[in-house]
């Protein structure tokens, strides 16, 4: 099991997202939820920068996700002292993360501002939104060894 806001969690990941969830999650919601996520992700082009505020005092990490036409297409990490661009940047603290990798709802962590939206346009943004929660599930079930 590779560490959370490593490299090689970063990829696997990028892979995990871009591959989807799995059938068996996709048979617990209508077929028209995931018609309207797969038109969205289909011409999907931007970057999610999710940040840990609070990483073993090793100040705050991003998994930057670099999506181009619908397909998750780069992953990568950045530290405290790496710029940071991105269409969207969203942070949480790292309990945050260890319920999300513990199963709790992606969607509540979103609803209810665990993982915050801090820069980049709310409206654009929340126009796919169930896209961006599905992907957050997805990337919820990757392993990770938590600090």
């Amino acid at each position: 099991m590779t560490g959370l806001f490593t490299s090689e969690w970063a990829e696997q990941v990028r892979a995990a997202v871009d591959q989807g969830p799995a059938e068996d999650v996709r048979a617990g919601k209508l077929p028209s939820y995931w018609q309207w996520i797969e038109n969205v992700r289909a011409v999907y082009s931007s970057s999610w920068a999710l940040g840990v505020r609070d990483l073993a005092g090793a100040g705050p990490h991003y998994l930057r996700l670099g999506w181009k036409d619908g397909i998750c297409a780069e992953a990568s990490i950045t530290g405290p002292d790496d710029p940071l661009q991105a269409t969207y940047v969203l942070a949480a603290d790292l309990a945050t993360w260890r319920d999300l990798l513990g199963g709790e709802d992606p969607g509540r962590i979103v609803m209810y501002r665990r993982l915050r939206l801090e820069e980049g346009d709310v409206v654009r943004f929340f126009r796919g939104i169930y896209f961006f929660v599905e992907s957050i599930a997805v990337i919820g079930r990757v392993p990770a060894r938590l600090p």
